[in-house]
């Protein structure tokens, strides 16, 4: 008999649209439950139930709280109240475990062999010994059993042939081959939502209709540059020889005279990112989604060299001669950008010289390092932590700290 805590069927076979069902019911319900717990709830029922379970939750609960093991309980007649008290109390959980322990006790049906089998079954003749034709006895009839279960040997080719060599045994017919002994398990198809299936790709010709040239047109508006749209184009179509390239992506957008929408589009983006990162190639790059190889082959086809170059020396220009020491002492921590840019070096010294000056004109008021970054930051409106750390980076500490220690034993002497 079939306890009405046993699974029925796999969780992972229970149709979604129904799972989705009950995880709704559950949550009006007042008992959100995990989609695994539902899964595992409607596993109890058979697929013929699908259509009772989907009568129920198309309505309002009656009561709350309704996990899906009370929705499951409803179903084999319980009432909506009783199945609330049942949910309140902790009763579905120990049904729960209940039938996942079921389950691990079930032993797997067994794998139907796929190879044929050409064996005659055993007559009843076999409990008689073939040289005597007496009845074998226990000992013997036993012994014949252990000698069936035991592990057999296994040969390699060498020693059967040595074994066959004095005793050559009669040749057989193609049909009666020897089988494999080792079989490649074939194991079952994914299912459900495990199911991958790749989407089969269209012919280039496609492409190069008339029709095509829209697909085209749609696809550049959802891109950025040509790189990304041979991205896109090669999953879902093939190249005329094989898999598609850019020569024939670009050969084709001539064709239908849209390869200046695309160069562009791709002009607008580049001049537009480089504005945005303040000149920097490789966040520019990243920005766009390409390799710094990338970008560069893209500037050349582009000829956008000399407006690149324009944009990143105004860049450079901003970067030297911004005035205000804040702003600079912010630059000196972004390495990455100065080098990018390729001005670190003429940035550094510069920033060295403007410090050691400052510094100079406010030694009389400090005692210490640490002052003296006070007064400084606090003369031009920089915090103290930036001019200390700017000391330590541009190697001023030493030179200061002396200029210091002389400058508190010159009263003294």
């Amino acid at each position: 008999m079939i306890s009405p805590w046993q699974r029925r069927r796999q969780p992972d076979d229970v149709p979604t649209p129904v799972a989705v069902a009950v995880s709704d019911f559950c949550r009006r319900a007042k008992a959100p439950a995990p989609a695994q717990q539902v899964r595992e709830a409607l596993a109890l029922l058979t697929e013929d139930e699908d259509f009772r379970v989907r009568a129920l939750t198309d309505g309002e609960p009656e009561t709350s709280p309704l996990g899906p093991f009370a929705v499951v309980d409803i179903l084999r007649g319980v009432t909506p109240a009783l199945a609330a008290q049942r949910q309140e109390c902790g009763y579905y959980d120990v049904a729960q475990e209940l039938a996942q322990v079921r389950e691990e006790k079930t032993p797997p049906p067994a794998p139907a062999s796929t190879t044929p089998v050409f064996a005659l079954p055993t007559p009843a003749s076999e409990e008689t010994d073939a040289k005597t034709g007496r009845r074998k006895s226990a000992k013997a009839e036993a012994a014949a059993v252990q000698e069936r279960i035991a592990p057999k040997k296994r040969t390699t080719d060498a020693e059967d042939a040595d074994t066959a060599a004095p005793a050559p045994a009669p040749q057989a017919p193609q049909e009666e081959e020897e089988a494999p002994r080792f079989l490649k398990r074939e194991l079952p198809r994914p299912r459900g939502r495990f199911t991958r299936v790749e989407a089969q790709r269209l012919s280039f010709l496609e492409l190069t209709r008339a029709e095509g040239k829209e697909t085209l047109e749609a696809a550049i508006e959802a891109t950025e540059h040509r790189y990304s749209l041979l991205r896109t184009l090669e999953h879902r179509y093939n190249g005329p020889r094989g898999e598609m390239t850019q020569v024939d992506m670009e050969n084709v957008l001539r064709q239908h005279g849209i390869m200046e929408t695309l160069e562009a589009r791709e002009r607008h983006n580049i001049e537009t990112a480089y504005a945005s990162q303040r000149g920097a190639t490789g966040r520019v790059a990243w920005a766009l989604g390409l390799s710094p190889s990338e970008l560069q082959r893209l500037n050349h086809a582009l000829r956008l060299e000399e407006v690149v170059e324009a944009l990143r020396e105004r860049f450079r220009n901003e970067v030297l001669a911004t005035g205000h020491l804040t702003h600079r002492l912010d630059l000196l921590g972004r390495d990455k950008y100065l080098v990018d840019l390729g001005i670190q070096k003429r940035f550094a010294d510069a920033l060295r010289k403007e410090l050691e000056r400052l510094a100079k004109d406010a030694l009389p008021d400090a005692t210490d390092l640490h002052s003296l970054a006070n007064v400084v930051g606090r003369k031009h409106g920089a915090p103290a932590e930036l001019v200390t750390r700017a000391f330590e980076r541009l190697n001023l500490t030493e030179g200061l700290r002396k200029q210091l220690s002389a400058q508190a034993q010159s009263p003294s002497n």
